[in-house]
């Protein structure tokens, strides 16, 4: 949903690709960075063959990869830019990292908060959002589309100051 944001603050559109994702192509402002937007069509564990396919067919070195996720480990609303590290028993960053053979890219990590009471992980985090997410939920996807665009203009770290919450 953030990557549709993005698409549409540059007047981008998601082709099909034969990478088994739907990419668009943009700008970050007149004679900006190029930005290659893609949401694998495979399920959210499998999507390391996706962004593999991707890499390679753009010809991009695995550090200038931004993988967006949701991370039960962070409140909900809440965003957080991270260079590298582990999966943290995510799956879909299990299978990125897998199939690219490193955790050397960044991540957009967009708290979704931890399940309430004793329900189920993979329940969770595939149910539909109630009223108050929805609420809030326009605001978060832009805060996920700033730190994308932050990283690209500024880089990690300063992106990071600038994005992430103070502890």
């Amino acid at each position: 949903m953030a990557l549709s944001v993005l698409a549409d603050r540059h007047n981008a559109t998601f082709k099909s690709h034969k990478s088994n994702a739907a990419v668009a192509e943009a700008r970050l402002g007149y004679g900006g960075a190029k930005l290659i937007l893609a949401k694998p069509g495979s399920y959210m564990n499998t999507s390391g063959g996706p962004v593999s396919s991707l890499l390679k067919f753009y010809d991009l070195p695995l550090s200038n990869l931004i993988v967006l996720h949701d991370e039960l480990d962070i409140d909900a609303e809440t965003i957080r830019i991270k260079q590298g590290g582990g999966h943290a028993g995510h799956n879909g960053l299990r299978d990125i990292i897998s199939a690219c053979g490193s955790n050397d890219f960044t991540r957009v990590r967009i708290g979704i908060g931890r399940p309430p009471g004793r329900m189920d992980t993979a329940d969770f985090v595939l149910k539909d959002f109630n009223s108050t997410e929805r609420k809030y939920l326009p605001l978060t996807l832009e805060l996920a589309a700033d730190a994308v665009e932050e990283i690209v203009r500024s880089g990690v770290l300063e992106a990071q100051n600038k994005i992430n919450p103070r502890v």
